[in-house]
């Protein structure tokens, strides 16, 4: 099986099945507790926090763990809307964003939120200046994602930042850097954020673990309570196993950073290339902006998306039509949607995201494969 979906999930890294592998047995203790077997484990949870925050530049006591990149945007949306009490502030997001972010906006909205949407250009991109018209001191989070998840495209996270504090200094900033941390570095201190989610299956971690980081200062309401676990922020009993290999699993990612983007980005700019010798039509999604190394979101005149993954699949070569979370819907792209893109056009497109398993020449065989089923389908 050729794998192209590492934007859906990414194999676990062996780094991360070797920082895991202690504590499937022996390395079990509830990191609250206070003898000698949880103090173990509160020592790993605690180390694996020193180095996450390390590798974004943070302080370790901003690290908030959780149990993926969703409840990480939940706690974010609905934690700052939450944190006046009976006051919601207005929440300013893109359409383009995560469905968990437009959700967890529209059910603040039922609570006395006001949602304001950005509109974005064709390439899902919204204007910095636009951003910040739309800050007031009502403003209760700021929500614009680092890198798009169906289509690669990058936003200017910084600018972004930057048009939004000198409007108003003290408004909440979150972005979801959950795919754009797969190809970009994070460092929160140079984007200025406030808020950052992240999920460790993304980039070669387990599934079902992820974090928030928190600025020290920013006021946000939990959304689990108990026994008051991450500083209050997130109670429940840490799942020590799969924090330790996330950390694992970010280390891993940094310590080859740079060799990833030159040997990803070649075998995705080869798949391309060739893809597009065959299908002269091609038609590559935000080709002239910013994109992520990894990801190719790209539309086949003529070939509806549906049937070409169903013959990919019977090919060995594994591929989405959408994000994960929609890859089983009916519905249009909420993200193709707001970019401008017809429901014709958009039934058209697909999505191949490379990962650290991929192998050299893997770009021109998936390129072939697509051709050729494309093609048939033609």
């Amino acid at each position: 099986m050729l794998y192209l979906d590492h934007a859906a999930s990414s194999p676990l890294r062996p780094e991360t099945w070797a920082a895991m592998e202690p504590f499937r047995i022996d390395l079990h203790g509830n990191p609250s507790g206070s003898h000698n077997v949880s103090r173990h484990a509160k020592n790993a949870l605690e180390d694996a926090r020193d180095l996450i925050a390390s590798l974004i530049n943070a302080d370790p006591k901003e690290v908030v763990f959780t149990a993926g990149g969703s409840e990480a945007a939940n706690l974010a949306i609905k934690g700052r809307a939450w944190s006046g009490g009976s006051t919601r502030g207005d929440i300013i997001t893109s359409p383009t964003e995560h469905e968990a972010v437009l959700q967890s906006a529209e059910f603040c909205a039922s609570l006395g939120s006001r949602i304001i949407l950005v509109k974005v250009d064709p390439d899902g991109l919204a204007d910095p200046a636009e951003i910040a018209s739309h800050v007031t001191s009502e403003t209760a989070v700021v929500s614009i994602m680092m890198a798009n998840n169906e289509t690669g495209v990058k936003a200017p996270i910084k600018e972004i930042t930057a048009a939004v504090k000198s409007v108003h200094p003290t408004t909440v900033v979150h972005t979801d850097a959950v795919q754009g941390y797969v190809s970009e570095a994070v460092d929160v201190e140079s984007m200025g954020v406030d808020l950052l989610s992240l999920a460790a299956h993304k980039f070669g971690g387990p599934k079902g673990v992820g974090l928030l980081y928190v600025r020290s200062g920013t006021p946000l309401a939990p959304l689990i309570h108990g026994g008051g676990q991450e500083l209050g922020r997130r109670s429940g009993t840490h799942d020590v196993m799969s924090i330790v290999g996330m950390a694992a699993a970010m280390q891993a990612l940094e310590s080859e950073r740079t060799l990833f983007r030159q040997r990803i980005s070649a075998e995705r700019n080869r798949f391309e290339s060739d893809l597009a010798d065959r299908l002269p039509d091609l038609v590559i999604t935000g080709a002239g902006a910013g994109r992520m190394a990894h990801t190719s979101h790209v539309r086949i005149p003529g070939v509806r998306n549906e049937m070409l993954l169903v013959s990919l699949d019977r090919a060995d070569l594994s591929a989405s039509a959408a994000s994960a979370c929609q890859s089983g819907a009916a519905s249009v792209s909420h993200v193709l949607e707001a970019m401008g893109m017809t429901p014709s056009a958009a039934r058209e497109c697909l999505r191949f995201s490379f990962g650290w398993s991929n192998l050299a020449g893997d770009g021109a065989t998936a390129a072939g494969i697509v051709a050729r089923e494309a093609e048939a389908l033609r």
